[in-house]
């Protein structure tokens, strides 16, 4: 089974040309789609301290910033933070950044208002301690938003199947129930140009699929409540714009969440 070691030092190694790669316009489903997504679902933040978990290099985070909330964030790989502080001192917003865990979070209990997570909580070994650490940090009545890979839509196994004018027809999905710990895909934004994934190692990310029931289960352990659920779906206009995303008019790729802190939870 890979631990949080492992995993610190797969998104240690990808963390440069992540940043890269990113920055550079190429996670078209982030950009034009997930993000968009989990901010319209996402309840008013100005004035409010919240706190981003596996910030990678910040791009969401300057976002919530933008939106008026006070922010403080944490990724386990230090490449990534070095890029966030680097763009927090070009244009400050006021966040602060810091390496640290998910698992174990370096901040006294009940300290902020909302948490936030974008893509991340798939990817850690432990998802029920990451979900009550993040609760202990919370306030009472504070809440947390998420998003990860929909675990019915994106199990370990999924292929889009097209028609021959390249028209998605079907999303094949298989080893929903395998319960995978740490097993490391490897890929690349699917929008690299070809020229440039000859000269790059893909990304190597340990994965660790959980069902729906269990995601479920383990927010209500957490001493969590959920909300509200969000599954993004391309308009029609988008996926003509930005063909890549077309699939998510089949059956999402993406999951978001938002879970509550019951006043009468410590």
């Amino acid at each position: 089974m890979t631990d949080q070691t492992d995993v610190a030092k797969h998104w240690e190694a990808n963390a440069e040309t992540w940043t890269k790669h990113a920055r550079a316009g190429f996670d078209v489903y982030r950009d034009a789609l997930n993000t968009p997504a989990f901010f319209a679902m996402l309840p008013p933040v100005a004035g409010l301290l919240g706190l981003d978990i596996a910030c990678g290099e910040g791009s969401n985070t300057r976002l919530l910033a933008r939106a008026g909330a006070r922010m403080d964030a944490i990724d386990i790989a230090p490449t990534f933070i070095r890029h966030a502080e680097a763009e927090e001192e070009a244009d400050p917003l006021g966040i602060t950044y810091r390496v640290g865990d998910g698992m174990d979070l370096p901040y006294e209990s009940s300290s902020f208002d909302f948490a936030t997570s974008f893509m991340a909580l798939m990817d850690m070994p432990d998802q029920g301690r990451v979900l009550s650490e993040i609760a202990r940090v919370l306030k009472p009545q504070g809440f947390l938003q998420f998003s990860i890979l929909h675990p019915c839509f994106v199990p370990p196994y999924r292929k889009t199947l097209r028609m021959p004018d390249g028209e998605v027809r079907a999303i094949e999905i298989g080893r929903y129930f395998d319960a995978i710990d740490g097993e490391v895909e490897r890929w690349w934004f699917s929008t690299l140009p070809e020229e440039e994934r000859s000269g790059v190692a893909p990304f190597a990310v340990p994965r660790f699929h959980r069902t729906l029931s269990q995601w479920v289960n383990l927010i209500c352990g957490a001493g969590l409540v959920i909300e509200e659920l969000g599954e993004p779906c391309a308009s029609l206009e988008l996926a003509k714009a930005e063909p890549v995303v077309a699939d998510t008019r089949v059956a999402p790729i993406f999951l978001h969440v938002r879970a509550r802190k019951p006043v009468n939870t410590r």
